[in-house]
């Protein structure tokens, strides 16, 4: 597992004052928007965890695959969502934690990565996350990026400002002589940390 800061901003100049456990409003997520060759319409959507802990990105199409008789198209797929988070009012979050989940069946000699970034509209745009998920592998994988409580990114308090969550397979069969592929199943977003510090209560 690799851990990386997409997002960068310090919550102690936000003017905000730390909550735990999250609120107990009203909350709902809602999924605005797809787009890319890993989520064609219909093949994605969002929930929330029932004690607003996290929201879970759910995909049923989402494949890349290289190796004998695959068309090069088919070695990159990528998605972007964008979502809205109806937070309960007063309130106000950050992504703290993201954890990756798929399928891969990958040759000996063949190589996989899963790269991805997320920042909230009209806000910088972050770095993107890169893992590489070794071969050979004919088995679940996982991945996650954590943000440290001080280099977290806040959605501006009093603004509905979008979340756009950017994902991408790559595979390519290196020196295998057969088809490798690798799946994304879901993506889970956390919006607490180890410590639990990421609802905030705006002043």
């Amino acid at each position: 597992m690799l851990a990386s800061s997409l997002l960068l901003a310090s919550p102690a100049s936000a003017g905000l004052v730390i909550t735990d456990p999250p609120p107990t409003g009203d909350l709902s997520i809602e999924l605005v928007a797809m787009a890319g060759s890993g989520c064609a319409p219909g093949t994605a959507d969002v929930a929330v965890s029932p004690d607003h802990s996290a929201f879970t990105a759910i995909y049923s199409a989402y494949l890349a695959q290289a190796g004998p008789g695959v068309p090069v198209t088919e070695n990159r797929k990528n998605c972007q969502l964008n979502v809205l988070v109806n937070a309960p009012s007063g309130y106000t979050f950050a992504i703290a934690k993201v954890d990756y989940r798929g399928y891969g069946f990958l040759q000996r000699g063949a190589t996989a990565q899963q790269r991805a970034n997320y920042y909230f509209q009209g806000m910088t745009v972050g770095s993107y996350a890169n893992h590489a998920i070794a071969a050979p592998l004919d088995d679940n994988w996982i991945a996650t990026d954590e943000v440290p409580i001080a280099a977290q990114v806040f959605r501006p308090c009093g603004e509905q400002r979008n979340l756009n969550i950017n994902t991408e397979l790559r595979v390519t069969k290196g020196s295998s002589t057969d088809v490798s592929y690798l799946t994304m199943d879901s993506t889970d977003g956390s919006i607490q940390t180890i410590y639990h510090f990421t609802w905030l209560r705006c002043r």
